[in-house]
């Protein structure tokens, strides 16, 4: 097992706490805050399920004091009544010799930290343990094989052609390169040189002033089929004429 360090806060104050009459519960205002007995660093670690509170020297990391803590919340540390910023954790020397001190910090967001590391701690070892706990022989299983008699069904319907419906498309006529050309538009001729009928005008439209207005625009006339190459008959016949009248003229 590998130990991890789970929180490190960098200033904490350390007191004496003197003895308890009674069972109820410490209070930081006996202690004399003004008059600690130590200051350092404070760094929590697990190895496996337990976790250890160190308090080190902030420059050469010597340990000074460490408490295990098999449990949260229990004994090993215990809040105070009248303060959120300080605990009492039980130290331990490793030669079964314990004693109990009391620890503060100065910020308060620091001791929430120090909380909230030994809660997540102890939290995920519960977890581990229930998992542990579980055998999954003992589960139920999922038996997804078929039961003696049943069958099934399937609908393939919608995959079956429709009979007759070979040959029934036309096929599109292939152009240069194997490319499909498109048909052409119903009701016209390819190469007639016939001008598409002219569109009907739009209904008008019951509404606005500005519908009225746009529909009371003059449109131009259609020219008829017979002029289609009318302009181009008149620019043939003067360029034949004035063929001929060049004919006399004599180049050098």
């Amino acid at each position: 097992e590998y130990e991890s360090v789970l929180c490190v806060k960098p200033a904490v104050l350390v007191y004496r706490v003197p003895p308890r009459a009674s069972n109820r519960g410490y209070r930081a205002a006996e202690w004399q805050l003004d008059q600690p007995a130590w200051s350092g660093r404070l760094r929590i670690t697990a190895k496996g399920s337990t976790a250890f509170i160190k308090l080190e020297d902030k420059t050469s990391g010597e340990l000074f004091a460490q408490a295990p803590v098999e449990q949260f919340p229990g004994i090993a540390v215990e809040g105070v009544t009248d303060s959120s910023r300080y605990f009492v954790i039980r130290i331990e020397d490793g030669n079964g010799r314990r004693a109990f001190i009391g620890v503060g910090f100065v910020d308060r967001g620091d001791a929430f930290d120090f909380n909230v590391a030994l809660q997540d701690h102890f939290k995920w070892v519960r977890q581990q343990s229930e998992l542990a706990r579980q055998d999954p022989e003992q589960g139920p299983k999922l038996d997804l094989g078929f039961k003696e008699g049943q069958t099934i069904k399937l609908n393939i319907a919608n995959m079956k052609k429709k009979e007759g419906g070979t040959g029934s498309t036309r096929p599109r006529p292939a152009g240069a390169g194997g490319l499909s050309l498109l048909p052409p538009p119903p009701g016209g001729k390819s190469g007639s040189g016939e001008r598409p009928a002219s569109l009907p005008m739009p209904a008008q439209l019951p509404g606005t002033p500005i519908t009225d207005s746009l529909l009371s625009w003059p449109q131009p006339a259609a020219a008829p089929a017979a002029d289609v190459w009318g302009d181009f008959a008149k620019a043939s016949g003067s360029a034949s004429n004035q063929a001929q009248g060049n004919a006399g003229w004599v180049q050098f």
